[in-house]
Order: C-alpha cells, then structure tokens, then sequence
C-alpha cells in the first residue's frame, strides 16, 4: 500500500490475519528495511498469534535514500501512515527496530496506540552513553517491551514501572536469539 505523508509517500507492507482484534505496525531501523530478519520473525509471530502486521517503510528508503530523514519528518510520516490505516475498531500496537522504535516511542500517545514493542531501542550511538534518548523511552504512557541483545553496543535501557526488558543472547541484529525474540513478541501481543 502507498500512503501519502507530509515527507512523500511511505509504503505499508499488510500481513493480515482475518478477525484480528489487535494490528501491529512496524517500522525499520535507520539504515535497514523491513526485512530485517527480527522484523519478519516478529511479523510471522504476530500473525501466528492472531495478530494483524503493517510493515512500514518510512518516504526516505522509498525514494532510495539510505540516511534516514531528521526525527520531525520521520514521526510526521509515520503519524500519518498510522492514521490511514484501514484498523478498524482493532487495538493499535506500534513499534520497530532501532530508528524505528524511537519513533514509535515519540508517537506513541499522538497516534493512539495501546503499547510498544521495541527491537534493539538504541539507548546511546556506541560509545557516547552522555548522548542518552532515555526521555524518548520515559515519554510513553503505555505499555513498553524492549526487546535487546546482552552485548548491543547501543547500551540497555533500564526497566521502569511500565518498561519491560527482555534481554536476549546477541548485539543489535538480535539474530542470535530468534526463539527469545519470538516468546517475548507472543507475549507482548497477546497480553
């Protein structure tokens, strides 16, 4: 699906379950798209689950570029994206991987969603923990999952009341824990 936003068309990629009561979007990270692979085993576990997934893929990587857009018109487009999407009366879960969900955290509230899950959420750029987007993460007033690996060199957020972290064997691509990140995606989605 093409989806028009104030930065140029997004591209919502539907994985549907008939009678789903919840929908599940997605974004990519920063320099990835959609099929990263924690992205499609939480896709396919969403849907195992009865779940709804839009895979969202923000107007940068849809014109090509590969340097993701300033924060502003990331979370405009997917602002957007979200209110064009055919849910229905269906409960609104957002999230994504790294870049993806930082924008899922700063518009959360905005777009009306019932809780977050985050893959690898990039606390820090490696090595600079001062550069903290904590508030990002302490912004939200639903229900949050992070999803992070044990050594991912972009830091461990600290669990809070409503923040739960589930820490998996492996770095950033959260690769090395498939059936970790599948279990942790089941209960997030069926919670």
């Amino acid at each position: 699906m093409e989806i028009d936003t104030p930065h140029g068309p997004a591209h919502a990629h539907p994985h549907l379950v008939d009678g789903a009561s919840s929908v599940l979007v997605l974004g990519h990270g920063a320099g990835g798209g959609v099929g990263a692979p924690d992205l499609v085993a939480a896709t396919a576990t969403a849907n195992e689950a009865g779940v709804s997934v839009y895979l969202v893929e923000q107007p940068y990587r849809v014109a090509g570029r590969k340097s993701p857009a300033p924060a502003p018109q990331l979370d405009a487009a997917w602002t957007a994206v979200c209110a064009a999407l055919p849910t229905d009366d269906a409960r609104l879960l957002v999230g994504g991987r790294s870049s993806g969900a930082r924008v899922a955290c700063r518009t959360a509230g905005a777009v009306g969603a019932a809780g977050v899950l985050c893959l690898a959420f990039p606390l820090h750029p490696p090595g600079r923990p001062e550069k903290t987007r904590l508030p990002e993460l302490e912004g939200v007033e639903v229900p949050v999952l992070i999803i992070q690996g044990e050594s991912d060199p972009f830091g461990m957020p600290p669990e809070a009341p409503g923040r739960t972290i589930v820490r998996l064997r492996g770095n950033h691509s959260l690769r090395s824990d498939v059936n970790g990140l599948r279990a942790a995606v089941r209960a997030f989605v069926t919670s």
